[in-house]
């Protein structure tokens, strides 16, 4: 994991963060359309608001993964964040999902003040379950047909990191 770069998105990205979200493997298990354009990322880049951050973990000038954090702007749930992740087929069992997740949470919990973290994930990911667990997320209710893929709804579960306030 010494040769993994974690560094926020940049312009220049949008063409690899395309084909991070083109196989289907990607989009069928986040909320996203098949078929992403470069133009597309470049305006997700362009336009981040001050409350998203977008973490990419690269090697060798390859992007490997991507981690979206982004923190509630209401004042009463300011203390709670949402994150979305993906991880290039080609990477996936190398660490590279930890890696992002560590660095969310570091910069959530140390840096934003935030002491909730929530995420969905679909029922039948039980790899991205599992890695959600070891960072210590856990499972709070489950979403019945929350969402159309592959011309069916589906549910998802609900998972939540949360930090005692000291």
């Amino acid at each position: 994991m010494h040769d993994i770069l974690l560094r926020r998105a940049r312009v220049e990205d949008a063409v690899q963060l395309s084909a991070l979200h083109t196989p289907a493997s990607s989009y069928e298990a986040m909320l996203q359309l098949p078929f992403p354009s470069p133009a597309l990322w470049q305006q997700r880049i362009t336009t981040c608001p001050d409350n998203q951050h977008q973490l990419v973990a690269e090697r060798a000038g390859e992007i490997l993964g991507l981690i979206s954090l982004t923190q509630e702007t209401r004042p009463r749930r300011s203390h709670t964040a949402s994150i979305g992740i993906i991880i290039k087929d080609s990477a996936r069992g190398q660490g590279i999902g930890s890696a992002l997740l560590r660095a969310a949470i570091d910069l959530a919990e140390n840096w934003l003040r935030v002491r909730r973290i929530e995420l969905t994930v679909y029922t039948d990911n039980e790899h991205a379950q599992a890695l959600y667990a070891k960072h210590g997320f856990e499972i709070e209710g489950r979403f019945k047909n929350y969402a159309f893929r592959h011309g069916h709804y589906v549910d998802v579960y609900s998972m939540a990191r949360v930090v005692s306030p000291e």
